[in-house]
């Protein structure tokens, strides 16, 4: 099983998805997206496989999103690709491929709905919220 998530390991929405992956048993292959972005084509694939615009793939909070204008109904999709060329902050994550489908995981639970492998056993996020329980029943 091929799994790519595209990872901030600054961010716990990014760590929780990236531990249920690991915790349903696949090595899935990281892409740090800040050291090392996505080209325009691969975001407008990851969005579009996704279900998403563009505009709703973008990152808000602690980004230029504002100081940009990126709210601005006129602000096309090269206009939006141009400035997460620039800042890669702005592409919201994490974004994770499984032969099941793409998600953007936010929250980070929504990737057991594309693993081959959703049965995880008990699983307890960073800030406490139970999304398993030691039953194996999925509580969000």
């Amino acid at each position: 099983m091929t799994v790519t998530i595209y990872h901030n390991p600054d961010c716990g929405t990014s760590r929780n998805t990236l531990a249920m992956i690991v915790q349903s048993g696949v090595e899935p292959t990281v892409i740090e997206y800040l050291k090392t972005p996505p080209s325009r084509e691969r975001i407008t694939e990851l969005v579009s496989t996704a279900g998403l615009s563009l505009r709703d793939a973008l990152r808000k909070k602690d980004t230029p999103y504002e100081e940009l204008g990126l709210a601005d109904p006129a602000k096309t999709d090269d206009d939006l690709l141009d400035a997460i060329e620039a800042h890669p902050i702005l592409l919201n994550r994490p974004f994770v491929e499984t032969p099941v489908g793409t998600r953007l995981c936010r929250p980070s639970e929504v990737v057991l709905d594309i693993l081959e492998n959703p049965n995880i056993g008990p699983f307890t996020k960073e800030d406490g919220e139970v999304i398993i329980d030691n039953e194996g029943k999925r509580l969000v």
